[in-house]
């Protein structure tokens, strides 16, 4: 098989495995439902993922890849790098691919469990999120409401992110996240850069 074909065959793997955890969670999902989505034997997925483990790990990066494809210059995880403006379009962005942000729900809900594979992936994002959206505020400390700090605006932030797109997801036609995040940075009197 050459690299090219493998590379892809891995990709569509990635791809089946998000569209499986989206439906089922990530316990819910195994290898098996994975592969048969792809049209592989258990152990034929085996060869490109040993573990389920593999396979959610290739997914969690492949998300954040996919964000930095489409912000570039950004690393995975990390608003320090991005304007208030590209976040706002990064909630945009989100809105056009439903199952994407489906997935990383799920999995993000499901990593609050002791034993969960991505607990530690999801508390260490956490960190590196709320630092860099805590940066990313401090470029705009005159705007913000008085006695606030960019430090605790931070968690509120990423709150209100992940509680759209959770309410987004469950009601597309009532609730607007891209006009929601734009309105809680109005009430934060935070203006895109």
């Amino acid at each position: 098989m050459t690299r090219a074909r493998g590379a892809d065959r891995r990709a569509s793997i990635v791809r089946a495995a998000f569209e499986v955890i989206a439906e089922r969670g990530y316990r819910g999902t195994s290898l098996a439902a994975v592969a048969e989505r792809v049209g592989l034997t258990q152990q034929g997925l085996m060869h490109y993922f040993p573990t389920k483990e593999d396979l959610l790990t290739a997914v969690l990066e492949t998300r954040d890849e996919w964000d930095l494809l489409h912000f570039g210059h950004a690393r995975p995880g990390d608003p320090s790098a991005i304007s208030v403006s590209q976040l706002a379009d990064l909630v945009d962005y989100n809105a056009t691919r439903p199952g994407i942000v489906q997935t990383y729900t799920v999995l993000s809900a499901d990593s609050v469990t002791e034993d969960h594979p991505a607990r530690k992936y999801f508390q260490d994002r956490y960190a590196r999120v709320r630092a860099g959206m805590a940066q990313m505020l401090e470029r705009h400390r005159d705007e913000l409401p008085p006695g606030t700090t960019p430090e605790q605006l931070a968690p509120l932030a990423i709150a209100t992110l992940d509680g759209l797109q959770l309410q987004w997801l469950l009601d597309p036609e009532e609730v607007d996240m891209s006009a929601g995040f734009r309105t809680f940075l109005a009430l934060l009197g935070v203006k895109p850069d």
